[in-house]
């Protein structure tokens, strides 16, 4: 899996991506809206394998983004199964994290809509479905500006998060193709 766009290129993990990966999944801020929060060296690390792996099996996965223009490593995007526990069983997610000094410059949205226009030549479904938790407001923007829809009767509380948590609660998003 690997697509270009005017900015970015989205891409095959590499071994130079290690430790800006690492950066940016040790940032608590980044790392706000999610169970478990920030993640150790070895963590990550162990996420770049899982996502080449995965990768490497199905042809599609949670890849790099790389800023064209110096070639700096932004984050991860991309496609996964889900758990069968999620609303409507398993099925596939995209996905996607930034470093923070990345937000608010389109760049989520840019990558999300080209790994997007190229699901359906690619995808085994028709579909894609994206969640988090109900509070992480700016991902479920992002969610409604690809043109994903909720159902909020497919919200639903995510079992791997401690009860009474407020990442708990999540809302899941659609899109067909």
């Amino acid at each position: 899996m690997r697509i270009e766009t005017d900015r970015l290129l989205l891409r095959p993990w590499e071994a130079a991506d290690h430790e800006a990966w690492a950066a940016i999944n040790a940032d608590l801020e980044v790392r706000l809206y999610y169970w478990p929060s920030i993640q150790s060296r070895g963590e990550s690390d162990a996420v770049i394998v899982a996502c080449q792996q995965a990768l490497d099996e199905h042809g599609f996965g949670f890849v790099a983004v790389e800023r064209q223009a110096d070639r700096a490593l932004i984050g991860g995007i991309g496609f996964s199964w889900t758990d069968e526990e999620l609303p409507g069983g398993r099925q596939i997610e995209i996905g996607w994290i930034f470093g923070q000094q990345y937000w608010g410059q389109g760049y989520a949205f840019e990558a999300a809509s080209a790994c997007l226009a190229w699901a359906p030549g690619w995808l085994p479904t028709a579909r894609v479905v994206g969640y988090t938790s109900e509070i992480n407001t700016p991902s479920r923007r992002l969610m409604e500006k690809l043109g994903m829809r909720r159902d909020p009767a497919e919200d639903f509380d995510d079992i791997t998060v401690p009860e009474g948590n407020p990442l708990r609660p999540h809302v899941l998003y659609r899109l067909e193709f």
